[in-house]
């Protein structure tokens, strides 16, 4: 099962007001695990950058100025989805701002049959704890090391690990059942070893292999042990 985790940054909350996305970062999974393609762009808001949110994302007003708008990305945005399932925490927020910019361009808006919220997820697991992304990567033992601002695309590098976490995390990386998938959804290969240069001495005591030959005479001539002691 082919899925997008992504996450925006934008300059505020309000997507269908004065409030523009500033960047949009991709983390492509299959079967929940990453595949290692990423799809990340700084978008041009057309707005000057509220000082609340330099302060979380660590870029004024100029940094987005060389930026393309997000007219000019939003086709390859569209084609690194394709048809996947786009994964998002708090995906209400992230859904509204990405169709709000579709709107502006006249472009089909995404269905909502296309989002999936951790949060929602997340909330069914620990009911009463606090599960923003930061909560849940230090419960789940996630470093958040280097993350001094918040971007789009390391947000979604956190979430695919959290959301690895949320199905089944390192048990579904080792499922080695028959029905089991590896990363890349084949199954694992075993290497048979080569029998002992010398076998291991027998541990069967006399009084076993006495009590075991009067167990089969009970049993009579007929018993299928006796075609294994002929061999």
């Amino acid at each position: 099962m082919r899925e997008i985790i992504f996450d925006t940054e934008t300059t505020g909350f309000q997507a269908n007001g004065g409030d523009r996305i500033t960047e949009i970062g991709c983390v492509e999974v299959i079967n929940y695990l990453p595949t290692g393609e990423t799809w990340q762009e700084y978008v041009n808001p057309e707005r000057d950058i509220p000082d609340e949110v330099v302060k979380i994302t660590g870029h004024e007003t100029p940094f987005y100025r060389d930026k393309p708008l997000f007219a000019e990305v939003a086709d390859s945005f569209l084609d690194f989805v394709g048809d996947g399932r786009l994964v998002a925490h708090n995906a209400n927020f992230d859904r509204g701002f990405i169709n709000a910019e579709l709107k502006r361009i006249e472009k089909p808006v995404l269905p909502d049959t296309q989002f999936f919220d951790t949060l929602v997820l997340a909330r069914q697991m620990f009911p009463g704890a606090s599960n923003s992304l930061d909560a849940l990567c230090r419960r789940m033992e996630i470093s958040l090391s280097g993350r001094d601002f918040h971007g789009a695309l390391l947000d979604a590098q956190l979430l695919a690990q959290v959301y690895l976490e949320l199905n089944g995390g390192r048990e579904r990386v080792l499922d080695l059942s028959p029905g089991g998938e590896a990363a890349s959804g084949e199954q694992a290969e075993w290497t048979p070893r080569a029998p002992r240069v010398k076998p291991l001495a027998s541990r069967l005591l006399d009084a076993e292999r006495a009590a075991h030959t009067k167990f089969l005479a009970e049993l009579g001539e007929q018993a299928i042990w006796h075609r294994y002691l002929k061999q």
